[in-house]
């Protein structure tokens, strides 16, 4: 078992104990030992080979056996039976916001309440606002929120389907009758939710290719078995079809079902402009095939330069790419630095020289730290005297990790009126600063807009944070005027970030026509809590692609000696503002 799996097999122990009554102890040590796997860069087995697992901070003699058993086995027998004691609709209400396990706990000790159709029956009836503790404001956000379970069944974030994809991908290239494969649908357009896995493949043996795909031991239902198309649902709930093509079929069908539907369409009628005929098979000419390698080859037999995947969207693309105006795409390698990421004097994993050393290890030539503000308690904010702490030893490790490079950053807290998290004394004291709203997100549009707008005027503030609050498939964005936002950020000179955090890859990618016309710059930043965490910068990469931003308009493609002057000069401009 790998070490990602491990982590969440003890973080969802954890939460099964919890749902069972056990001690505190007991539950929080299952998390402990998740975080602190989670915070060490080796892997599972380097780890457990070196014989070290004892040595690190949070697992002790009672969590590193469990640890092993599914090292060893891939299994977790505490799991299991876990599982197979507390009802799956316990579980599933914890998605519903604002229910806790303690909440859960006594809805089901009071009113037998063990899924969410029995909660959503309570609330109709009433009975959940008579309860003490919850009232009708909550029995209505209750609700809200078994709505949008509804609404999100059987879609998934981007990056489960991603890792299911790549794992998926190496099984089948074992297969010897495999020519070519690659995946298509949303998942290589790479929409931040999805709802299954397209892949199309060329086999030499299409109906051997088959049967091993319909085989896998990660297949645990078989939809459709066929000698050209299968289909299978993966023992995580996702489907998965795959397409076996000709070989000249190929670059075909794999623009066709990459999509979208509304680019396809476009892409059809480009054939038309030149009396041929595009679709799943060939580009035509009559009855005759026009031979294409590559997907490249088709846009070019059409005039048209290659557009990534990540733009067919039916959005403008096309029109672009007739005006040479299409952007240039970024890369990985065009990421310079890392910027608003989380360390142990707040809510993170690992201390500042762990996340220096994670950074360096990925080529990166500075790190911004952005430990939450004061104000936030729940993620241990940091009072004043923290922050110079914290800003002693960012000096210090300026001069030992030379020329890397530690931005002295805060994530402040937007407060209720907009204002920041600090007196001005204290924000002139950081390098730049993200503003951010964790809280009070039951605002009216006009008052969170204005909120928001507050502080983005504010010249201290050099980014905006995750700017819609949505959690994907957990919580709605709050209501805000982005347009307004947009100009506001734009006129201020300030940054909105894309937040490349999976359940949140905030910015909005369907925002970055706007924000091209406004001239509005991003940063892709990870929001990391860990030094793994730091890689999920990849995530964000897509989202800034399909949003139309180029190397230009993302403020880390920066150099270390440019975004410091970068920064400079907005301080400047700040304490000159504020004087």
């Amino acid at each position: 078992m790998q070490k990602k799996d491990i982590i969440d097999n003890l973080q969802e122990i954890s939460l099964l104990l919890d749902l069972r009554g056990e001690n505190s102890f007991k539950v929080q040590a299952h998390t402990k030992a998740a975080r602190s796997l989670e915070g060490d860069v080796r892997t599972i087995a380097e780890i457990i080979e070196s014989g070290e697992l004892l040595k690190i901070r949070g697992i002790g003699k009672g969590i590193a056996p469990k640890i092993e058993e599914m090292y060893q086995t891939g299994r977790s027998q505490l799991l299991e039976r876990l599982k197979s004691e507390i009802p799956s609709g316990l579980v599933e209400m914890l998605k519903i916001p604002g229910l806790g396990v303690k909440k859960i706990k006594f809805l089901r000790d009071e009113l037998q309440i063990e899924s969410c159709r029995q909660l959503k029956e309570a609330c109709q009836k009433g009975k959940i606002a008579s309860l003490p503790g919850f009232g009708q404001k909550s029995e209505e956000k209750i609700l809200k929120g078994l709505d949008s379970l509804d609404k999100y069944s059987g879609l998934f974030l981007y990056s489960q389907v991603r890792e299911v994809a790549e794992n998926l991908l190496l099984e089948l290239k074992k297969h010897p009758s495999l020519v070519q494969i690659e995946v298509a649908g949303s998942l290589r357009r790479k929409k931040e939710v999805t709802k299954d896995l397209d892949l199309v493949a060329v086999s030499s043996d299409s109906d051997a290719l088959m049967a091993h795909f319909v085989s896998l031991d990660s297949v645990s239902d078989i939809i459709n078995h066929g000698s050209t198309k299968s289909s299978v649902r993966l023992s995580g709930g996702i489907q998965a079809d795959i397409r076996v093509v000709e070989e000249g079929q190929y670059p075909f069908a794999l623009m066709h079902f990459t999509g979208s539907k509304e680019h396809n369409t476009f892409m059809r009628g480009e054939a038309k402009q030149h009396d041929w005929k595009l679709n799943e098979y060939g580009l035509f000419e009559g009855e005759k095939l026009i031979a294409c390698s590559s997907e490249e080859e088709i846009y070019q037999k059409l005039g048209l330069n290659y557009i990534e995947p990540e733009l067919r969207e039916g959005l403008g693309e096309i029109e672009a790419c007739r005006a040479k105006e299409l952007p240039e795409v970024l890369s990985l390698n065009d990421i310079q630095g890392v910027l608003h990421l989380h360390t142990t004097y707040s809510d993170g994993s690992a201390g500042l020289k762990e996340m220096a050393q994670a950074a360096m290890a990925m080529g990166m030539t500075y790190l911004g730290v952005t430990d939450h503000s004061q104000s936030l308690n729940v993620a241990g904010g940091l009072k004043v005297k923290d922050v110079l702490r914290q800003h002693e030893e960012i000096d210090r490790l300026n001069e030992e990790l030379k020329p890397f490079r530690i931005f002295k950053g805060i994530e402040s807290d937007i407060l209720a009126d907009g204002s920041l998290d600090y007196e001005d004394e204290i924000l002139a004291q950081f390098d730049f600063l993200i503003a951010s709203i964790h809280g009070r997100f039951e605002m009216s549009e006009e008052e969170m807009t204005s909120r928001v707008i507050t502080a983005v005027e504010n010249p201290f503030t050099t980014m905006l944070g995750h700017p819609t609050g949505r959690l994907l498939l957990r919580r709605e964005p709050y209501k805000i005027d982005m347009p307004k936002v947009i100009e506001a950020a734009a006129r201020e000179g300030v940054v909105i970030e894309i937040n490349a955090h999976p359940t949140r890859l905030d910015l909005d990618w369907r925002w970055g026509k706007y924000a091209r016309e406004c001239g509005l710059i991003t940063s892709i930043n990870p929001d990391a809590h860990t030094p793994e965490g730091l890689e999920l910068i990849k995530y964000g990469l897509g989202i800034a692609r399909k949003g139309w931003f180029e190397k230009k308009r993302v403020l880390n493609t920066l150099s270390v000696e440019e975004i410091s002057a970068f920064f400079s000069e907005r301080k400047k401009r700040a304490l000159e503002r504020k004087s």
